[in-house]
């Protein structure tokens, strides 16, 4: 699904994701994407029960000039670099706080129990900030489509 997108003469490593328009407004167009596990096209899916298919909506910014329509099959462009940092925010900073969250809380209250709702309560703080930031991710993570 990866390949190289060539834009005015400048080679950028970007994702790709085919997906269909299901709603337009003013300033964005909403993409549905399937995201499935690399098992789905397996041959035996039919009788596994670790088969996992999703359907995921992307927001994707009006730009002048552009002009889909309901229903049409797009593809949604990002740079490999916003994955990235998207992995970094949602999944190895947490961790790392948990941890770090744990072992302090340990060596300070002494109980494995207090430790573990500490840290893990510093982790609800940490997905309810991002979850505030909402707004300012989605200008930092922004995607664009293409027929």
């Amino acid at each position: 699904m990866k390949e190289p997108y060539s834009n005015d003469n400048c080679e950028v490593d970007v994702l790709t994701h085919k997906g269909t328009i299901k709603n337009i407004d003013t300033h964005a167009y909403y993409v549905s994407i399937i995201s499935q596990s690399a098992c789905s096209s397996c041959h035996s899916k039919g009788v596994c029960s670790v088969t996992e298919m999703q359907e995921k909506m992307i927001e994707v910014p009006r730009k002048p000039g552009e002009s889909f329509n309901i229903g049409d099959t797009v593809e949604i462009i990002m740079n490999k670099s916003m994955g990235a940092k998207a992995v970094l925010i949602g999944y190895i900073i947490p961790f790392v706080l948990l941890l770090i969250t744990l072992i302090a809380a340990f060596k300070v209250f002494d109980s494995e129990g207090i430790s573990g709702l500490i840290s893990l309560s510093v982790l609800v703080l940490y997905y309810m900030v991002l979850y505030f930031l909402r707004d300012r991710f989605k200008k930092t993570f922004n995607f664009s489509i293409r027929a």
